[in-house]
């Protein structure tokens, strides 16, 4: 049947409206602003997402001495922590993180772990699965007991103050409240036992080399620091349950550490006795450093082979201080080879450094310090420059991992054994790159733009892997990602275990593709897709300006997208960090429309080739040839089996050009147009709404690119129509072309629809396999009471 345009076009509207009214709560509007979800402006955090005129921060100095004993594994310290108070409130106590507590035997990280996870519920006894390691991890970690052991907590003048331990946090109460402006000092001595990072895991600890009897470690959250207390969130004093990293306070620290003599230090700062820990000729090499062009060796490998060798009974004190940083980490080992090379551009001027034993040649000394050079060089472009005097990559059991200036990075090459040859993989090599990247970003996300990561851990990791995936394209053309392309996180997006990303840290489901994957994807979506490259980048380069050594919240980095680009992304927002809906939009129906003429004599002709175009129906076919009356009586003819139902006649004739003299001549032109009116249904099946991009064949083989903004749902966002005008035939219509919107099902984006290619593999049924389908057969017939088959078994 044919129907006009404009009768058409009004049922498509009455329909929409329909939808929408029944529709019309305020859970089902994908366009609804954020103001009830986000927190209300004020004088500290402004609207626009920029820090307001009376934003605070706390500074908290430190003071340290530690020192290793490579005999035991056992850390001796002491500090002083000077704590000044710019909040607009009195203090009563302090509160300290605790971090190491989390090895304790009685920690809830040890107390909550669930059993590993059931592979399979066919068979509990048989399928349920456990790695070596894992197992291995399992049976140890109950059996360590580390922790914190405090011994000592006084005022500056050694007057002991009372403190509490509540699992990984510590309060001190004052012996007056500190009041707004004012500083208190701490003393505080401790000790603790580090563990095998590789049989415990963890973000610190050391590695033992059973084929020289070495040791490296790798030192993190070693020292009680003080918790974040900042304005939205008073004391930031989450128990540190094993992903919820770390809120701290910038500031000043001044380190001594004490080691083996022949040990080589790597730390946070700058080391500022040099001339009593290396020799001449390696301050040589790190002075000839800071102007090369490739990376110098500061301790060569076979230096180092010769200092693994050797078991100085000495200790050497190696000193470090760094201005405005949230924390302070250090590795140490006496099979540490070292190179550096200077890096300056803009107003970046620091040396770039890597440590590594000789197991980690020939990637690490081609690679790493490479690495830390190009993501300073990339990260920069979005960002800032770099601000630190180092920025150091230490290779050791902790596969990655950061802390200003210093990060701890894994992979190694392979050591065959028959050959003595070290080999590495495609694979190995591009992770060691990827993970150099990710760790060494992370001095910009949250090292310097410093978010809160016991509370969202997106805010660091999701917009740290969006600048790797950035800088890992820089690398080379190719670049194997393992996160940022669109396509990547389609499976975790329509799977069932997921959570929202605006979930607290320890509460996350598939945590890597949940804080990395998921948040990196969305804004290489948000990037290309959504916003342009050239707005988005203004805007996120706004957002690291405005929060770089400062705390920002989510809500600081929506509304500052936002405010810098002059795009309504509260829809965004929503759909992909609020919910776990997914992208899946699907081409329906697609019209064809004329004008209709309204001249009888067009119209009905239309009418006729439209009745000619039907398949007869199979009767008429069988039909065919059979004895007619009217072939013998033809008498019984008249005038209606001379002209069909579409004839025109003189009435209707008469009527149009009566009707048609009324017009206008700007409404005749209308009534001849002859374009092709096509209306194209889509379906979002997914619920993320999401912009329609439509690539557009036609019949002379040209081809057309449509961008349609996601407002185009905001009236009904499960089924919208597009009418397109085109003077052309199209033929072909591909919704998504380039997998840009992590679009779930991308078979229905294909209009015509195409075969759906794939593949199924062959195989020979294994004797426990055939025996397992017979027992699962038997117990079912045994459910229907079939006793007889059991006993023909």
């Amino acid at each position: 049947m044919k129907y006009s345009l404009t009768s058409a076009l009004l049922c498509l509207c009455v329909a929409a409206s329909g939808n929408v009214l029944a529709k019309n709560s305020i859970q089902d509007d994908k366009f609804r602003q954020l103001e009830e979800l986000l927190p209300t402006p004020n004088s500290y955090r402004t609207a626009s997402g920029a820090p307001g005129h009376k934003y605070w921060q706390q500074q908290v100095d430190y003071k340290i001495k530690i020192a290793l004993d490579d005999k035991t594994q056992r850390l001796t310290g002491s500090q002083r922590l000077s704590y000044q108070n710019n909040s607009p409130d009195q203090l009563r106590y302090l509160w300290l993180q605790l971090d190491q507590n989390r090895m304790k035997k009685d920690s809830d990280y040890k107390t909550t772990r669930t059993a590993p996870k059931q592979t399979s519920t066919k068979d509990p006894l048989k399928d349920r699965k456990v790695t070596y390691k894992s197992f291995r991890n399992r049976v140890e970690t109950p059996i360590f007991d580390g922790g914190h052991q405090i011994t000592k907590v006084s005022d500056k003048n050694n007057k002991p103050l009372h403190y509490v331990i509540n699992g990984t946090m510590m309060r001190v109460d004052l012996p007056k409240a500190l009041k707004s402006g004012d500083s208190v000092e701490l003393n505080i001595s401790w000790n603790y036992q580090l563990h095998e990072q590789k049989v415990l895991g963890g973000r610190s600890g050391f590695e033992y080399f059973k084929e020289d009897d070495n040791y490296l470690y790798e030192v993190a959250g070693w020292f009680p620091r003080a918790a974040a207390y900042y304005d939205a969130e008073g004391w930031q004093h989450k128990q540190f349950i094993g992903n919820g990293e770390f809120t701290l306070e910038f500031g000043d620290y001044d380190v001594e550490i004490t080691v083996p003599a022949d040990h080589i230090v790597a730390a946070t700062g700058v080391l500022q006795n040099s001339s009593k820990v290396l020799t001449k000729t390696q301050r040589n090499r790190l002075e000839k450093a800071r102007t090369a062009k490739t990376p110098v060796l500061i301790v060569t490998p076979e230096e180092a082979l010769t200092n693994q060798k050797s078991r100085s009974t000495k200790t050497k004190t190696w000193r470090f201080k760094a201005n405005n940083v949230r924390d302070f980490a250090w590795a140490s080992s006496r099979k540490f080879i070292w190179d550096a090379q200077g890096y300056k551009a803009g107003g970046t001027d620091t040396m770039a450094m890597s440590y590594y034993p000789n197991e980690g040649n020939p990637l690490w000394g081609k690679y790493s310090t490479q690495s830390v050079i190009h993501t300073m060089e990339q990260y920069s472009k979005y960002t800032f420059d770099y601000p630190y005097p180092v920025s150091i990559s230490i290779h050791g059991p902790i596969g990655g991992m950061e802390y200003p200036m210093i990060t701890f990075n894994g992979y190694r090459p392979t050591l065959d054994k028959e050959s003595g040859e070290k080999t590495y993989s495609r694979a190995t090599k591009y992770r060691l790159i990827g993970v150099i990247i990710h760790e060494v970003g992370h001095n910009y996300f949250p090292m310097i733009v410093n978010s809160d990561e016991r509370q969202w851990t997106w805010m660091d990791e999701g917009l740290n892997t969006f600048l790797q995936f950035l800088t890992e394209q820089a690398w080379e053309e190719g670049f194997p990602s393992r996160r940022g392309h669109a396509s990547k996180i389609t499976n975790y997006m329509k799977s069932d275990n997921q959570v929202p990303i605006m979930t607290n840290s320890e509460s996350i489901l598939q945590f890597g593709n949940n804080a990395y994957g998921k948040p990196a994807t969305a804004l290489n979506v948000l990037r290309d897709t959504v916003m342009g490259r050239e707005l988005f980048d203004f805007a996120f380069k706004e957002y690291a300006q405005r929060w770089k050594f400062k705390r920002p919240r989510p809500a600081d980095f929506f509304r500052t997208m936002e405010d810098a680009s002059a795009v309504d992304l509260d829809w965004f927002w929503r759909g992909w960090f609020y919910t776990t809906e997914h992208v899946d939009i699907a081409i329906g129906n697609v019209h064809l429309y004329r004008p209709d003429s309204q001249n009888p004599e067009t119209e009905e002709a239309w009418l006729r080739a439209m009745e000619n175009e039907k398949p007869a129906f199979v009767s008429d076919q069988l039909n065919k040839g059979q004895w007619l009356r009217t072939n013998e009586h033809p008498q019984l003819l008249d005038f209606y089996n001379e002209h069909d139902k579409f004839t025109t006649t003189n009435a209707d004739r008469n009527k149009y050009n009566e009707e048609h003299a009324k017009l206008a001549q700007w409404e005749k032109d209308l009534l001849v147009n002859d374009s092709n009116f096509y209306i194209i249904d889509f379906e979002n099946k997914g619920g993320l709404v999401m912009p329609i991009l439509l690539d557009i064949t036609y019949a002379d083989n040209s081809t057309e690119r449509l961008h349609i903004p996601a407002e185009i749902w905001r009236k009904n966002s499960a089924k919208v129509s597009k009418m397109l005008i085109r003077d052309k035939e199209i033929t072909e219509i591909v919704l998504d072309k380039h997998w840009e919107t992590a679009d779930v099902d991308v078979n229905n984006n294909y209009w015509p629809a195409r075969i759906i290619k794939s593949r199924f593999q062959l195989y020979k049924k294994k004797k426990d396999d055939m025996m397992r389908d017979f027992n699962e057969a038997l117990k079912s017939l045994d459910d229907e009471g079939e006793d007889d088959v059991k006993k023909d078994k």
